[in-house]
């Protein structure tokens, strides 16, 4: 019974341990990308207001920022900071679509 129980064990643990890095690597990749999009918003403000117009975005090749502009900017102020652009993806992640989040932005290296 002992063996049997450890058997158990050491298989559930063998299954289960690729799952959690699975788990891991999907919200480090998240991480990464956001990361990277953070840069490339440091690098596209030309005014260096830490804010983005939809033509700063364009020109300093932030893709998914421009392409998501009108969605970011919720206040309709025409220009959009980190913080809106975090928001914009929380919600994509809360709608079940980190795929367009990280695939999106992946684009902007």
């Amino acid at each position: 019974m002992f063996r049997t129980m450890l058997i158990l064990l050491v298989f559930g643990a063998c299954v289960s341990a690729p799952l959690l890095a699975s788990a891991q690597n999907g919200v480090g990749s998240i991480a990464d990308s956001v990361d990277r999009l953070d840069r490339n918003f440091d690098a596209a403000d030309r005014s260096h207001d830490g804010l983005l117009s939809k033509e700063e975005a364009e020109a300093g090749h932030v893709a998914f920022i421009a392409k998501n502009f009108d969605a970011i900017d919720t206040s309709k102020r025409g220009r959009v900071s980190k913080d809106d652009v975090h928001a914009y993806i929380r919600h994509l992640l809360m709608q079940g679509q980190p795929a367009s989040a990280t695939s999106a932005s992946s684009r902007d290296r």
